[in-house]
């Protein structure tokens, strides 16, 4: 596992898992199974578990009320975890791989603050949400958000999708365009891409079984040296809390999960799906992602009809964390953008 070598040029969405890896997974692995074997049983976290940050206004719903959490069930008898919270224009937030609804809650309490409904859940698998039975795909993330949006009685929404959540309304838009035509008013693409994240399938299978479904990753992630993993996911100067959630967040990720939606992102070509895009689109990227770097961005402004590319400099991947003003900034923006290009 830790001998597996991932070239720079070739490393893309599978930075995360495989610098945790390398760097000292198998070493984490026998270090912290012997110190810190408690760790294993701590349970899925969710966003109302994480501690308050040392700036009050980054994690944790602050002074707002903390919303209840309620249930969607899937066609294949999943069942995601939702929260649905404040009122007025409604926004709602798919989140990345590996995490959970908690990335977006710096963001969502600003929207609520602001006048703003906002609907956020667990991507199947993830956090508070179980897996369901059906193999997992681009495809079903997509059903997944239009069984939310109908459940919630979703109309006239921004959605506003990072990493992986991007992905989903890309899928959304490909898989199930009446669902955006009739539900939805702008999107918000924020740090995702809609193909090319992989080297190629066999190169993809071996990494998934061997790094990203390793219990070494999570076991990694969870010790005393776990955020310097996950540093390289983040731009300039991030916040120590919000290296640490994310990395808790990685690591609570059922590891079959986590291979599971890789497979499925380095086969994903949406990029025919999108350009049938009808709704007012923006499209952000942090200058310093390396993720679904400024170059994915820019193919994704090319393929959406009229989308409009929203550069922000020194900032990595993690852009709901790191500049959640930024994002709440574009979203507010795509609510009086017009239609067409």
């Amino acid at each position: 596992m830790a001998s597996l070598h991932i070239p720079r040029s070739h490393r893309g969405l599978l930075a995360l898992g495989a610098a945790t890896a390398l760097v000292g997974g198998a070493a984490a692995y026998r270090r912290v199974s012997a110190r810190r074997a408690g760790d294993a049983a701590q349970g899925s976290r969710t966003a109302l578990d994480q501690p308050p940050d040392q700036d009050s206004r980054t994690l944790g719903w602050g002074s707002l009320e903390t919303p209840p959490r309620l249930s969607v069930t899937t066609g294949d008898g999943g069942r995601l975890a939702v929260w649905d919270v404040g009122s007025g224009p409604t926004v709602v937030l798919p989140h990345c791989w590996g995490c959970s609804h908690a990335i977006w809650i710096p963001v969502a309490r600003r929207l609520v603050e602001s006048g703003h409904r906002v609907v956020l859940y667990d991507q199947r698998g993830h956090g508070a949400s179980s897996r369901g039975t059906a193999p997992l795909s681009i495809e079903m993330l997509a059903d997944d958000l239009a069984g939310v949006l109908s459940a919630r009685d979703v109309t006239g929404a921004v959605l506003a999708g990072h990493s992986m959540g991007g992905m989903t309304i890309m899928a959304l838009a490909t898989h199930r365009p009446e669902v955006l035509v009739e539900r939805v008013r702008a999107l918000v693409l924020v740090a995702t891409a809609a193909a090319d994240m992989s080297p190629g399938a066999p190169f993809a299978e071996r990494a998934a079984a061997g790094l990203i479904s390793s219990p070494a990753v999570s076991l990694a992630l969870r010790s005393a040296a776990g955020h310097r993993f996950v540093r390289g996911v983040f731009g300039d100067d991030p916040v120590r809390s919000h290296v640490d959630l994310t990395g808790a967040l990685f690591a609570d990720t059922v590891p079959h999960v986590r291979a599971g939606f890789m497979l499925a992102m380095s086969t994903m070509n949406l990029l025919e799906g999108i350009g049938t895009i009808g709704v007012p689109t923006t499209v952000m990227v942090g200058s310093r992602d390396r993720l679904t770097a400024p170059a994915r961005a820019a193919q994704l402004v090319a393929a959406i009809p009229g989308a409009h590319l929203v550069t922000l400099p020194g900032r990595g991947h993690m852009l709901p964390l790191e500049d959640p003003d930024a994002v709440v900034a574009e979203i507010e923006r795509a609510f009086h953008a017009r239609e067409g290009p």
